[in-house]
């Protein structure tokens, strides 16, 4: 791909809720809108793709990377973000999630929202006539998802082919375990889910991903052997309670991943790769599923990572928004001026 060639010139759906509803090569036309864009504004280049247009943003939680990369990336891209906080609607108090997207549809180009429930975001694509975003379900993280693919492609293990990286999610099985199974698998990579049994990887989620490989290549596997560890390229783990767990006290938890599932300088060497890349969705619990050395170290890609968001949700608004061959067209135009 040359950065400026889509497969698909228009979305295949009009909402972007999960990636396991995308094949490669939307995916990839994703990905390459949002990295292309990137390189742009970060060469000191200007868009306005999106001028005049608005996008909803509803939130059933708390945000920091997601709140920001989007509504950073209207701004960037010419449009506006509207915060739709946590109480500041009458979604759940005096209005149904259905007729707020009937509502929110007539007066904004775009919804995104994140949920506590997967069916919300469901419901909201189904009523909603404008496309909408998940920002996060219980089920999924699909724009996390997008991100981490643009972060491990930034840091591709030099030499190899897709089918001979590794990418290992330690830990409890979060909805981003469940989006990076689909992601890396729909690539073509190997993926294992390396945590206890009684934080398995979704026996669904996992032969959706083994379908993947069998389609694109690598593989999908779950286990509890350390020895699954060696080889691996990326190493990423996520918050033993998160958002989802608030009734499972805090020391269940410790008890079923500390200390084995810790990542540390000790888990780190035990790939046998000292290129191996880590990486993390933040926010961390500190000294708890990651250490310090590791998070900080040399080999963290975790802020790049972080910083992808951003990169992504450029691309998806792009998009899904039906204005994405238009902004690469324009960015081919600006960079063929340049070097006339």
């Amino acid at each position: 791909m040359d950065g400026f060639t889509l497969t698909h010139k228009q979305p295949t759906r009009k909402d972007f809720i999960d990636t396991a509803d995308f094949d490669q090569s939307e995916m990839l036309d994703i990905i390459t809108t949002a990295r292309t864009v990137r390189d742009f504004i970060k060469s000191g280049g200007y868009l306005n793709s999106m001028y005049h247009k608005n996008l909803a943003m509803i939130f059933e939680q708390k945000s920091t990377r997601t709140r920001v990369s989007f509504e950073v990336a209207m701004e960037q891209l010419g449009g506006h973000a509207l915060n739709l906080a946590p109480g500041a609607i009458q979604l759940g108090k005096h209005e149904t999630i259905e007729d707020t997207a009937r509502v929110l549809a007539r007066m904004c180009d775009m919804i995104m929202s994140r949920v506590d429930r997967h069916e919300s975001i469901e419901a909201l694509a189904k009523y909603a006539t404008v496309p909408v975003i998940n920002g996060m379900s219980d089920k999924c993280h699909p724009t996390q998802g997008v991100g981490d693919m643009i972060t491990i492609f930034d840091h591709f293990p030099a030499g190899k082919q897709m089918n001979q990286v590794k990418v290992i999610f330690v830990g409890d099985a979060t909805q981003v375990c469940n989006t990076l199974c689909d992601m890396t698998t729909k690539m073509g990579m190997n993926f294992v889910h390396y945590g206890p049994q009684n934080h398995k990887i979704d026996d669904a989620v996992l032969l959706a991903g083994q379908q993947n490989a069998q389609r694109y290549g690598g593989s999908a596997n779950w286990s509890d052997d350390p020895e699954c560890l060696k080889g691996a390229d990326f190493i990423y783990t996520d918050v033993w309670y998160g958002l989802y767990d608030k009734e499972t006290p805090k020391e269940v938890y410790m008890a079923d991943f500390y200390p084995k599932y810790q990542v540390n300088d000790q888990m780190m060497a035990a790939t046998g790769n000292p290129q191996c890349k880590f990486m993390h969705c933040l926010p961390a619990s500190r000294n708890e599923e990651v250490t310090d050395s590791v998070l900080d170290g040399a080999n963290s890609v975790a802020w790049d990572e972080a910083e992808n968001r951003l990169t992504a949700q450029r691309g998806l608004v792009l998009y899904f928004g039906g204005m994405a061959e238009v902004t690469l067209d324009y960015i081919k135009q600006q960079k063929e001026g340049q070097n006339r």
